[in-house]
């Protein structure tokens, strides 16, 4: 590379692109988007099918949580990992490696000779995915304009409910048709490879985001995929490359420190994380067990009600959306973790004193809190990094997801056991409580934020909200 780095020219750049419309925004957003679909998935798909691992390999406790837990465990390695090299080496470089090792490891466990081994791909399956996340909503902040990305990457809950909604159809067809268990959960499980290879090749003439290609002083490539991407060749910056040092890891703390808005909306997005995650983890994921445990069902009958209860999820996960731009991210958080946390209570209340009948409906009032409050935590970190520690920040975040979502997964059936379904219901409830404090007392209004060229403005919308 030649030339000398104007910083102020790049600055300009960076603006000018933060203001674009790129006529494949929003083309582009759903394609990384969808990537969730196969997260969920492979996620949830296993909690209901756990009921049969149970019966035909009698693990202990301990090993049944792993096995549920696993893919967290490897996505919080996986976010780690791919946000620094999403930094580091490029979007793109990234999610084409990620959607190709779901493939590899989502199939793969369709053939696993016992859950031990199945624990270990399952681990290895949640390293592409906790990377895939971080990638994704990289491309979302930088292809789509301020206002529209907040709401694309709101809509990651509405696909995760749709997963969920498939993966317990999948499991209720197979039921019907009666599948053996043996067959079942090795066909469901090993399904999850072939979305992944299909939005592998829909993804691939996906080029590197511009802003990236500004960033490491790539001017020539970023001119001609402006072009592509935007119809705009970029004039203000030189027609040759500059060597640019990548950005220090060490630096991100600070970078996020820059501002107080965007040092607080981080702050609350890594503590509204773990809120959502532990509150999910623990009683959601567990649904179709503590309804079979509870007595409300039968496993037929259980799984059609949390396909009921799901599908009620995904109307919320596509409202939320909708509603930001009226509401803004803060009320969104606050009416979410509100509706989370009542339900909970209500819940605890239904077990402790044997009103069974309470459950199915809570749980649909739990799950339609929790798509809200669980839907711009990983939007907001994202949206108010740099876009030097883009890829760094929405990892970093997500790590606060996967990070509660493993210990929950692994830890909440011996919880469950030791102090009672009622106890341990009520003691989930802090962790909405928690996330209700935050977003009343740390989350600024963010909606419409902007903050490439260092000047941080909100839409006249969020205003009224904080």
């Amino acid at each position: 590379m030649s030339g000398t780095l104007d910083r102020a020219v790049v600055a300009r750049a960076l603006d000018h692109l933060v203001e674009q419309h790129s006529p494949k925004g929003s083309q582009v957003g759903w394609l990384m988007i969808a990537s969730i679909f196969i997260e969920s998935w492979d996620l949830y798909s296993i909690a209901f099918i756990l009921i049969f691992l149970s019966q035909i390999f009698h693990p202990s406790s301990w090993l049944l949580g792993l096995t549920g837990a696993a893919t967290q465990g490897g996505a919080v390695v996986g976010a780690l990992a791919g946000g620094w090299l999403t930094d580091r080496v490029g979007r793109r470089v990234v999610f084409l490696g990620t959607m190709l090792m779901f493939f590899v490891f989502g199939t793969a466990q369709a053939f696993v000779p016992n859950m031990g081994v199945l624990a270990a791909v399952r681990f290895f399956l949640g390293i592409p995915l906790g990377a895939d996340i971080a990638n994704g909503y990289t491309y979302i902040m930088e292809y789509m304009q301020r206002g529209k990305r907040e709401v694309m990457g709101n809509r990651w809950q509405f696909v995760f409910a749709l997963g969920e909604v498939v993966a317990i159809a999948v499991v209720l067809v197979f039921l019907v048709m009666k599948v053996p268990p043996d067959t079942l959960w090795r066909v469901v499980l090993g399904l999850s490879g072939l979305p992944a290879i299909i939005l592998f090749l829909l993804r691939y003439n996906l080029p590197e985001t511009v802003i990236w290609l500004v960033q490491r002083g790539r001017f020539r490539e970023a001119k001609r995929v402006a072009q592509q991407m935007y119809g705009d060749s970029l004039e203000m910056l030189p027609d040759e490359d500059v060597e640019v040092p990548p950005a220090r890891l060490t630096a991100f703390i600070a970078d996020v420190r820059r501002n107080r808005i965007a040092w607080r909306a981080t702050l609350y997005g890594w503590i509204a994380c773990f809120a959502e995650s532990t509150e999910f983890s623990t009683f959601a994921f567990y649904l179709p067990v503590l309804f079979v445990l509870l007595n409300v069902s039968g496993i037929l009958q259980t799984n059609l009600i949390t396909l009921a209860i799901y599908l009620i999820a995904v109307i919320s996960g596509w409202v939320g959306p909708i509603i930001t731009p009226k509401i803004g991210q803060r009320k969104l958080s606050i009416w979410g973790f509100a509706i989370v946390f009542v339900s909970l209570i209500v819940a605890a209340i239904a077990i402790y004193t044997n009103m069974l009948i309470l459950l199915p409906f809570v749980a649909a009032a739990m799950l339609w809190g929790h798509y809200w409050d669980a839907e711009n935590v990983m939007t907001i970190p994202s949206m108010v990094a740099s876009s030097a520690y883009r890829g760094t920040a929405s990892g970093f975040s997500y790590v606060f997801v996967k990070l509660p979502s493993f210990l929950s997964i692994f830890l909440f059936p011996t919880l469950f056991g030791a102090i009672g379904k009622a106890n341990a219901t009520l003691f989930i409830a802090v962790f909405p409580l928690i996330g209700l404090l935050a977003a009343l007392f740390l989350l600024p209004e963010v909606y419409g934020y902007k903050d490439e060229a260092g000047a941080e403005a909100a839409a006249p919308i969020a205003a009224s909200g904080s």
